[in-house]
This record gives structure tokens, C-alpha cells and sequence, in this order.
């Protein structure tokens, strides 16, 4: 039975892709097929297409009114990147089965992925019955005793039971409602249901209002979203993907069962190649769809290109971040081949817990203080700007509190004076602020830092590679090296001209290709060149959450303990919504205050001093193996003078209008807080 596409594919469940399709009444705009965005819009009547995929393109939101459409409201075009903050509401019309569910809402490992629902009615398992109206969790879905089923958990008395609901379970089944706030492109990737439509309420827009703002002003209410997405096909006697609108005005008939879908070429996606085993490669493949970007080899892999795949296999990288105090932030991955060379640069501590963590056996950590601490215990030190300090270790020590004796972790440390050192205890709670002092001069190569250092670590390029052309980490004036990761390749060249091969990643390169039945006429591959990726915020922090699920999380550090001590009272005016608006886009993985552009220039100028004075200090005292103190009034001063310099420039940061995951993650803290201090306002009303 024919239909029009936009309701074939908002019906069809992406696992029975791919889908062959009969245009059954065409649309032809006179001009180039492409000329509508780069989309296709000239589909013959009785033309063949193989449906390979589809996503979300854009939303079309109207205004609603009691869940339904106003009268007056026009429909307005939103990208999937429009600046704001919604809560989901919850759909009142219910589900009927599991299996429903699982084939109209997205269920996945991330906690976007995690639809929560209550039945009206007890549900009766083996070992567990759930109670009508009680909040069960679906989390992913596997196969029991041949059968699929998906993975559920409901939470009693803070404990969560596990437990399994068949695809073939029945009855109804209601959306709960859902606390969070998400961005437009979190809901539609996540909290749009296969042949329905989401409503959400606007929480906040997270940018000022303007003319250019599809949206009313002041607007505050709810709205329809009907998604509008961008299929990818394959057509009969094309080598290339055509990518049409799921809102374009054609009729289509499915006609999968009836027909050869192997007369079609069958694109592969670089994961695609990189799952076949080892003794399949190497092998010739035709570009069908080519990356896009201007840096070798990306500029070479064009559409219709022949390459040959010679290898699959797992390199490492050294993942970095660009230093530097306002935002965004730009992110490199960096091979262990790099040929230039690097020199250290300080590092910047928030607690004294980062300093037991930073400090190595190899050198002794020599550090100036950039906030004062004042201590609540006579046997601990309060620490004043200024003060430099020789980090020891970690270990216990008796503080006396009302009388007793207790025992907490401390930080031994050196304070360095003008002609002496005094051993002082630093709480391991303590959060200070402490910048590092650098007396190594050496020049690096980056397989020496990750042998002998401990990452992260920050550094300079001091001498730039030169078996590249353009060397895009010597521009940067200061990188943090965050970790080591491994990551999947593969090793290319072109077929036209072998003389040398490329790695390039599988999960990072959006390329389909399709296989060619040819023979590789050389299997030993030609030299091997890599290079320094740079990739966006979005991959940086999927590739630290990949990397960082086979790894142990480090311990949490000690708190300020609170039964020990009174809580000090703070001066700060308490945060709040509109306060975190206001910060800039910094969304780092450590919790470190980073020092302003101004004050890391005087803290350099305070670096240089102290090494010079140093170094004459310890040509005329001959003191071995260890610094001596730079003038405490002058640090002090220099250090003053930074901090001061990045009060009065934090006064002058500029509003962002684009959406930040930093400021979200701090939006959904509060939103969260507040509703449990109001939930619980509520029930004691009650009582």
C-alpha cells in the first residue's frame, strides 16, 4: 500500500533497514537535483531507492495549548542546535505492549536512554511484583532463552531490583513524568517516539531575546515538535548517497520482499569495514561518500576514488587540550610519532589533594600559593598568596577539636623562607589554589613525557615538527596533555598512486564506501604517515568517556570534615540559575579554576623570578638538590596583582548565546535541588 514517505519513515523501526522503496508519485523541480541545500528533490514516478538510514534534520515546533496545537500558532522551523533548555511532558497516551515501546522509543547505555513508565495495573513476574503506579526503568534490551527482552529496575527503599519484561508483555503502559532538562538535539535524538510527537515546555532559553528568534518574546510555554528527517539512499545507477527530506511530496510503496535488494551497491561505513576479520584485508573499495575537511588525507578521499585498505588495528594517542582561559577550547589527538618537541610548562592545582596526586618520585614538587587558607586547627597551617611550598606526602596527623583528639589525613609540605624551611601540615581537604614552579629547562619528545611523567601534564611546543607542512600544535601557546587512549584505525592509500598510506580513524570519519572485487597488486604497504587529528568538544568528551569506561576511577578526595568542624560561613552570595547563565563556556573534565589571561601571564613573570633567583641563590649558598625562596613580599605582590587582574576581568565576560554542557550540568544540579526542597516543602504542608 502506497504512502507518503514523511509517514513511511516516522513508522519505520530502524532495525529492518535497509528498505527498498517504489516512488509511486514523483516530484521534479526543474534544476540542478541539488540545488535544494544539497538535498535530493527530483524522484521519478517508478524510480527504485534503497533506504540505508535516517536521523533527525530539524524540528517543526508549534505552540500548544492543553497539548494541542493553537489556532493562531504558526509553525516555525527550529535546527537542532537552537539555543534553550526544555522539560520533556509526559505523553498520556499509553503504550500497549513492551514490544511497542522498544520499536517507538529509544533505549540505549547512556542515561538519555533510560524511559521510565507505571502501569495501572500490578504486573506479576516470578520472583517480583510491580505495584500499579510504581516507576519502572527500562534499560536495555538482550536475549533470554531465545527470546528478546528488555532489562528493567524499579527503586524500593533506595535499592534497586532488577529484573526482566518480555516483548510480548501487554498492557498499558504511561510515560512517568520526567525531571530533567535536556537541549533540543538531546530530545531529538533521545525523547522523540517513533510515530508521535513530543511536547516540551521551554525551562529557559539560555540566551536574550532578539528579532532573528523564531519564538515569541517572554515565551515561556509549551510546544509540538514534529521532527523532519533526512533519509540516505542508494539509487539504482548512482555510486553515490542521495540524502532526501522526509517531508518532501512523494508517494512511496515498500517493496523489499518482492525484489533483488543485491542489485544494489551496498555501502559500508568505516565501522562496517573495520568488523570484518583480519584475513579479509587488504582490499579495494570505491569512496561513495567522501569526509569533509581540507587536512591530508581528507582533502584526497573524494567521492568516486578508489583506495586500497591495507589494515585494521587499535594505535594510541595522547589526547590534548588547548590552555587558555576563555572558551571554546580547541582538542588534538596526538600520535607518539610526533616529531617536534616540547617543554614543560607550571601546572595549576584547586586542593591539596591535586598536589599528593601531581607529586613523583622523580622530582619534588615546588609550588606558590594563589589563595589564602585559614586553618581551623591550631596544628595545621594557614596558608597566605604567596607562600611556596616543597610538597613531602600524604600522611596522618592528631588535630585537637573541642577537647579530642582526632586523627585526619594531612599533606606534608616544606614552606620555603628566606634562609631556612619549615616543615608545616597542609589538610588534605583543603581547597587552595597553588600554581607550579618550573626549574627544568629540558626539551621533550612526546614518548619521553608519557614514559617519565605522570599525565596530565601541560607543556609548550618549543620545536615544531618538520616532516609536516603546517605543524598545528606550534600555534597553540600551551597544551595539557590529558591522557593516553587507544583507538581504532585503519591504513589507506590510493590505489591511483601508493606512495605513502594514511591511518584514519573508524569512529571519528563520517566516509561510505563500497568494496571492489579487485585484486590489491601489493600487499606490503608504503611508508606510513600519521598526523595530529583536531577534533571537536562533542568527540573529545566521547572519546574520554570510551576511554575512561575500561579504566578505574580515581578515589574522591577527602572532604572538609564537617562533624569535626564548624561550617565556615561564606560571603559569596548563594549561586543560582541566573548566576550560572553567566559563565563562560568552559566545560573541562577536572573542576580546576582556571587563572585569567592576565594573571597567567603574571604568574609566568612570577615563574621566571623565582627561577633566577633561585638559580643565584643556589650558585652562591651551594645548597644541594634543593630551591630556595624568592622574596616572599615580592610573590605576594605579583600574585595579588594577578588575582586582582582577573576580578576585574571576570566583571567584563561576555554572554553566550549558544548552548554549553557545562552551564546545562549546572542548570540540572539546581533544577533538581530546587524541586526536592520543593517536593519536600510540600509533603511537610501537607502534615
Amino acid at each position: 500500500m502506497a504512502c507518503t514517505l514523511e509517514k513511511f519513515i516516522h513508522s519505520l523501526d530502524p532495525r529492518a533497514l535497509p528498505r527498498v522503496l517504489e516512488i509511486q508519485s514523483g516530484i521534479y523541480f526543474q534544476g540542478s537535483i541539488y540545488e535544494m541545500f544539497g538535498n535530493e528533490c527530483c524522484l521519478s514516478t517508478g524510480e527504485v531507492i534503497k533506504v540505508i538510514g535516517f536521523k533527525i534534520n530539524k524540528l517543526i515546533a508549534s505552540i500548544c495549548e492543553n497539548n494541542e496545537v493553537s489556532r493562531f500558532s504558526a509553525k516555525v522551523e527550529l535546527p537542532l542546535n537552537f539555543p534553550g533548555l526544555y522539560k520533556v511532558v509526559a505523553d498520556k497516551t499509553p503504550y500497549t505492549s513492551v514490544e511497542e515501546i522498544t520499536r517507538k522509543v529509544s533505549i540505549g547505555p547512556t542515561r538519555f536512554g533510560h524511559p521510565c513508565f507505571y502501569s495501572p495495573e500490578d504486573i506479576k513476574l516470578e520472583n517480583l511484583t510491580i505495584k500499579h503506579g510504581e516507576q519502572i526503568t527500562f534499560n536495555s534490551m538482550e536475549e533470554v532463552n531465545g527470546m528478546m527482552a528488555v532489562n528493567c529496575g524499579v527503586v524500593r527503599n533506595n535499592q534497586t531490583h532488577s529484573f526482566t519484561l518480555p516483548l510480548s508483555q501487554e498492557g498499558k503502559f504511561y510515560e512517568c513524568e520526567d525531571d530533567q532538562i535536556y537541549t533540543l538535539k538531546e530530545i531529538a535524538e533521545w525523547k522523540i517516539p517513533k510515530c508521535r510527537n513530543r511536547v516540551v515546555k521551554l525551562s529557559n532559553t539560555l540566551h536574550m531575546w532578539d528579532s532573528s528568534n523564531p519564538l515569541p518574546e517572554n515565551f515561556g510555554g509549551c510546544l509540538i515538535l514534529t521532527p523532519v528527517y533526512e533519509v540516505q539512499a542508494v539509487m539504482k545507477f548512482r555510486k553515490d548517497i542521495v540524502h532526501i527530506l522526509s517531508d518532501l511530496d512523494v508517494e512511496v510503496k515498500d517493496i523489499t520482499d518482492c525484489y533483488d535488494i543485491s542489485s544494489f551497491l551496498h555501502p559500508l561505513c568505516l565501522e562496517d569495514v573495520f568488523e570484518r576479520t583480519s584475513k579479509e584485508f587488504p582490499v579495494v573499495a570505491e569512496i561513495m561518500e567522501g569526509p569533509s575537511g581540507s587536512q591530508k588525507p581528507y582533502n584526497l578521499l573524494h567521492t568516486g576514488k578508489e583506495i586500497i585498505i591495507y589494515k585494521k588495528y587499535q594505535a594510541t594517542r595522547v589526547l590534548a587540550s588547548e590552555i587558555r582561559t576563555d572558551s571554546p577550547k580547541r582538542h588534538f589527538l596526538i600520535p607518539l610519532s610526533y616529531k617536534g618537541k616540547f617543554k614543560r610548562r607550571p601546572r595549576e592545582f584547586p586542593t591539596a589533594y591535586d598536589l599528593e596526586i601531581a607529586r613523583s618520585e622523580k622530582e619534588q614538587l615546588h609550588v606558590v600559593a594563589t589563595k589564602a587558607f585559614d586553618s581551623p586547627h591550631k596544628e595545621l597551617f594557614s596558608v597566605s598568596v604567596g607562600d611556596q611550598f616543597l610538597i613531602q606526602q600524604c600522611q596522618t596527623s592528631e588535630v585537637l577539636y573541642e577537647g579530642r583528639k582526632k586523627v585526619i589525613d594531612v599533606l606534608a609540605c616544606e614552606q620555603m623562607l628566606s634562609d631556612t624551611y619549615k616543615k608545616v601540615f597542609l589538610p588534605m581537604y583543603m581547597e587552595g589554589g597553588f600554581v607550579e614552579v618550573i626549574h627544568d629547562k629540558k626539551q621533550y619528545q612526546l614518548s619521553e613525557i608519557c614514559k617519565e611523567f605522570r599525565l596530565p601534564f601541560n607543556v609548550k611546543v618549543s620545536v615544531r615538527d618538520l616532516s609536516v607542512e603546517e605543524d598545528v600544535l606550534a600555534a597553540v601557546p600551551g597544551l595539557r596533555f590529558e591522557e593516553e587512549i587507544t583507538d581504532s584505525y585503519l591504513l589507506i592509500s590510493s590505489t591511483s598512486s601508493p606512495v605513502e598510506s594514511w591511518e584514519i580513524p573508524v569512529y571519528r570519519l563520517n566516509m561510505l564506501v563500497h568494496l571492489l572485487s579487485k585484486d590489491v597488486q601489493t600487499v606490503v604497504h608504503p611508508a606510513t604517515k600519521t598526523m595530529v587529528e583536531e577534533i571537536s568538544e562533542e568527540q573529545y568528551y566521547m572519546v574520554r568517556r570510551y576511554e575512561n569506561q575500561t579504566l578505574h576511577p580515581p578515589p574522591r578526595p577527602p572532604k572538609n570534615p564537617t562533624t569535626l568542624v564548624p561550617k565556615l560561613v561564606s560571603a559569596e552570595p548563594k549561586q543560582g540559575v541566573s548566576d550560572v547563565l553567566q559563565a563562560p563556556k568552559n566545560f573541562c573534565i577536572d573542576t580546576t579554576k582556571k587563572l585569567c589571561s592576565n594573571q597567567a601571564a603574571d604568574v609566568l613573570e612570577l615563574q621566571v623570578n623565582c627561577e633566577n633567583n633561585l638559580m643565584h641563590r643556589e650558585n652562591k649558598k651551594d645548597m644541594a638538590g634543593k630551591a630556595t625562596l624568592v622574596e616572599t613580599s615580592m610573590i605576594k605582590d605579583l600574585t595579588k596583582k594577578a588575582l586582582g587582574k582577573c576580578e576585574s576581568e571576570k566583571e567584563e565576560e561576555e554572554e553566550y548565546d549558544y548552548v554549553d554542557e557545562n552551564i546545562i550540568e549546572n542548570i540540572r544540579k539546581i533544577f533538581q535541588d530546587t524541586t526536592v526542597r520543593n517536593k519536600h516543602a510540600l509533603s511537610e504542608g501537607r502534615r
